[in-house]
């Protein structure tokens, strides 16, 4: 694993909201904006794009930690920019602070955890193989 950040480095990801992206469920359609379930999603993209500099070719990332305090609506065609704070490495785990905006309005905010591991470690780990 590469130390190629400090605390306060960012990483900005941008999506444009879609209909496929709205809060629902197995009964339907809840409300017609950004889902809590999708901001996590870009969320954790986000903070993956320090992993992805960071691991080195016989390593990937594997999430940890997700928190959301969900803030306000994001409705379809708006952008979202998503923007992943380093806060620290401790050892091998990364933790983010998160924001999340469409124009001035805050969406969101929260934190992503994130280990780097080895590629057989995590292997080992989804396959429920000893070592």
């Amino acid at each position: 694993m590469q130390h190629l950040f400090e605390p306060g480095a960012t990483q900005e990801y941008r999506k444009t909201v879609t209909a496929a992206e709205f809060a629902r469920f197995e009964a339907g359609l809840v409300h017609p904006v950004c889902s809590t379930f999708a901001l996590g999603q870009a969320m954790e993209w986000a903070s993956r794009l320090f992993v992805l500099k960071m691991r080195d070719p016989d390593e990937e990332g594997i999430g940890t930690m997700l928190h959301i305090d969900h803030q306000g609506p994001a409705f379809e065609g708006e952008e979202l920019v998503v923007v992943a704070t380093y806060k620290s490495l401790t050892g091998n785990a990364l933790l983010c602070d998160i924001s999340v905006h469409a124009g001035e309005r805050l969406v969101a905010t929260g934190q992503t955890g994130q280990k780097i591991l080895k590629k057989e470690k995590i292997h080992r780990l989804l396959t429920n193989k000893p070592q």
